[in-house]
Order: structure tokens, then C-alpha cells, then sequence
């Protein structure tokens, strides 16, 4: 009987053994795909759990996300990657943070699920987080042609995080000067390059782009110049085409950045004297809002793939091509059309001498002829006068 009771307690301890594991393979198989991770297990440190309260320490986060092939499986299929490389953030500008000063919703282990179905909807879930530090440029970017994009529905519009990898996110601008610093002038058209390679592939060879790439020019433009940073705004409107010149004039008219090229300094002011320049100027005091035909510095010399003017293919000092560029808006122009161009230098000795001494001639003569008149009349003035009051002794 001692036997049959101690049988029975065996086979009941083995059911209840039977019973448990089951539940433990069933609760791993109701495990939702989206927490599905992989990484090495046998390296992983579990964090102790935290307080809402309590700030995680990075080395506690970093124990498990700095192991390489560390990832997570979204909802959709995608892959998200959590490994961080802990030498690039250590260098990078947010090193001085805790992970949890962005990551607000961790505060202990196992993490919360992810509540996004993809790659997209975990950036477009993250990236407001960068307002809390950087308000001004977050507000700034409210009014850009990135931000009316997103609020059209556009979710693949640029977000801060598509620029600015947080992680690992070097020094931008000189702490004292408030100035890009030159290295990071030479990795921003890479940078837009992400969404706009075409443009890219444009400006890349272009008399700019083959400068400040090749060589790391500062004297020349990057995308950031002519588009603005966070506040870009939309180049295909009429605001921003009448404000084109004062754009190009920023460069062109800086002595210390021209006289290094032996470029003219008088582009704006030849430019705004001349009859396009002259309406343009009008639409822009009178009918701001109003387009015009009259064409502006680009129409002529391009955008985004500006050449040298020696340029044999492209250049405008090279006259068969400045007449291509011509016959755009006057069809009928012929081989000495664009002869009538100074290529923005005032006239000089050097410079369109005819058009110089011309000029020369008429300063000289039209002060003397009117000049000479004026002295006339007020001689007759005056003869008249003495005349009236001899005339006047005499009666």
C-alpha cells in the first residue's frame, strides 16, 4: 500500500512538471512577433528594473546596445537595428546625455513594446523628443518646406533625425563664433544628397561643388547658403525667385571672396542697372507676389550646376554659348547679339573700352553744353537787368 501511494505521488509530480512547461511554451508562442529580438545570448546582462523616477545610467543601457547584430523585427517585417557603437556616441555632442533624457518611455528591463508598425512610424514617433534641447530650431522647422510636406501627408519628408543621427552626431558650428566649422561644411551636400541625389549629381560637378568636395573650398557655397537649415522654404515660389539675386550677391559682392578669383564685384549693381535687372527690381517693390518672365541670375548661369565661365561646353564667357542662353528668351538672336553684354564689369580701359571712353565723352560734353547754357542765360539775366535800370536813371 506504502508502494501505491508513493507511485501515485510520483506520477502526479510528473503531471504537474508536464502541466507547467506547457504554459511556458505557450506563453513563448503568444509572444507578439514585433518584440522578437536577436543578439548574442549568451553575452546579455540583464539591467536591474528601474523607477519612473530613477535616471538609467548610459553603461547600464549600453551593456546590452553596444553588442554588435543586436535587433528587433517590426510589425511590417522591417528590421530595426539597436546596437549602438559606443566610440561614435562617446564622440558625438549628446554624449554628455542619458539615454533615457530621449528614451523617456524606458525605465527599466524588459523594455515597453513598440507601438509603430515601421521603420518610419518609430522615426516619426521619436523625432519631437528633439525640442525639448532645441526649440528654436524645432520651431523654425515648423514653418519649412520639409514640415508643410509632412502635415500634407508626405511621411517621407525629412525629420530632424534624418539629418541629425542622434547617436552619433558630431560638432556642427564653432562654440565661440556660432560659424559652421569647415569640416561640416564639406559633409552637408552628402547630407541632402539622402533624399535629393539628383541635385546632388548636378551640384557635385559643378564650379562650386567641385570645390568645396575636391577641396574643401570655403569660399564657395553649400547647400545651406542659398536653402537656409531648418527654416527651408519652398524654391519654386515666386518670393523666393525674385530674391535669388540678393542671394548669388552675397558671395559676388564680397571683395575679400572675389578678388581671390578676379571675379567682378559689380554683378549686382551691372545686373539691377540693366533692363532686366531694372523690372525685376520694380516687380519686386510694386508686385511682390506678382511672377515675371525677365530673367534672373540662374536663368542664365544655372542652378545647381553652375560651370566656369572658361568652361569650353558651358561657359558664358565663351560666346557661342552665352548665344544658346540668349536665343532662350529671344529666339531671333543672332551671332552678335551677345555683344552687347559686359559680363557684369563696369566699363574701363580694360574693360569695354569703347563703351568707357564713350561714356567718358558725354560726362564731359553734357556738363559742358548744359553747363554753358545755363551760364547764358543767367548772363542775359543779368544784361537785361542792367539794361532796365539804366534805362530807368535815363527817364
Amino acid at each position: 500500500m506504502w508502494k501505491n501511494k508513493k507511485t501515485l505521488s510520483l506520477k502526479i509530480l510528473v503531471f504537474a512538471l508536464g502541466i507547467g512547461l506547457l504554459g511556458i511554451a505557450l506563453a513563448g508562442l503568444a509572444r507578439p512577433a514585433a518584440a522578437a529580438s536577436t543578439f548574442p545570448p549568451k553575452q546579455l546582462i540583464t539591467p536591474p528594473a528601474l523607477t519612473a523616477n530613477q535616471a538609467v545610467d548610459n553603461a547600464t543601457c549600453l551593456s546590452c546596445h553596444s553588442q554588435p547584430g543586436m535587433t528587433t523585427t517590426m510589425p511590417d517585417g522591417e528590421i530595426l537595428s539597436l546596437t549602438i557603437d559606443q566610440n561614435h556616441f562617446s564622440a558625438s555632442v549628446h554624449q554628455g546625455l542619458h539615454c533615457t533624457d530621449c528614451h523617456k518611455n524606458i525605465t527599466g528591463f524588459p523594455h515597453p513594446a513598440l507601438t509603430v508598425q515601421s521603420l518610419r512610424d518609430f522615426s516619426m514617433q521619436m523625432y519631437t523628443t528633439c525640442q525639448q534641447c532645441h526649440s528654436t530650431q524645432y520651431n523654425q522647422t515648423l514653418d519649412s518646406v520639409h514640415q508643410k510636406a509632412l502635415a500634407a501627408g508626405n511621411t517621407n519628408a525629412a525629420i530632424c533625425t534624418d539629418c541629425h543621427n542622434p547617436h552619433t552626431q558630431t560638432q556642427l558650428t564653432d562654440p565661440t563664433t556660432g560659424k559652421i566649422l569647415p569640416a561640416a561644411r564639406v559633409l552637408i551636400p552628402q547630407m541632402c544628397a539622402r533624399c535629393h541625389s539628383a541635385i546632388y549629381d548636378q551640384y557635385k560637378n559643378s564650379v562650386h561643388g567641385s570645390a568645396l568636395i575636391g577641396s574643401g573650398n570655403p569660399d564657395v557655397p553649400t547647400c545651406i547658403d542659398c536653402h537656409g537649415v531648418h527654416n527651408i522654404q519652398d524654391p519654386t515660389t515666386v518670393a523666393f525667385r525674385l530674391n535669388s539675386p540678393l542671394l548669388c550677391s552675397k558671395c559676388h559682392t564680397d571683395a575679400s571672396i572675389m578678388d581671390k578669383y578676379g571675379i567682378s564685384t559689380q554683378v549686382l549693381n551691372t545686373y539691377v542697372s540693366d533692363f532686366h535687372g531694372t523690372t525685376v527690381t520694380l516687380f519686386e517693390k510694386i508686385s511682390p507676389d506678382q511672377a515675371t518672365n525677365k530673367p534672373f541670375c540662374f536663368d542664365c548661369h544655372g542652378v545647381h550646376n553652375i560651370m566656369r565661365v572658361d568652361d569650353p561646353v558651358y561657359g558664358l564667357a565663351m560666346k557661342q554659348n552665352l548665344l544658346k542662353v540668349c536665343q532662350r528668351c529671344h529666339p531671333d538672336a543672332t551671332a552678335n547679339f551677345p555683344d552687347a553684354w559686359m559680363s557684369h564689369y563696369i566699363p574701363s580701359p580694360s574693360h569695354d573700352a569703347l563703351v568707357y571712353y564713350v561714356n567718358l565723352f558725354y560726362k564731359i560734353f553734357i556738363p559742358t553744353v548744359i553747363g554753358g547754357m545755363l551760364v547764358y542765360v543767367l548772363s542775359d539775366i543779368v544784361r537785361r537787368l542792367l539794361e532796365r535800370r539804366k534805362g530807368a536813371k535815363q527817364v
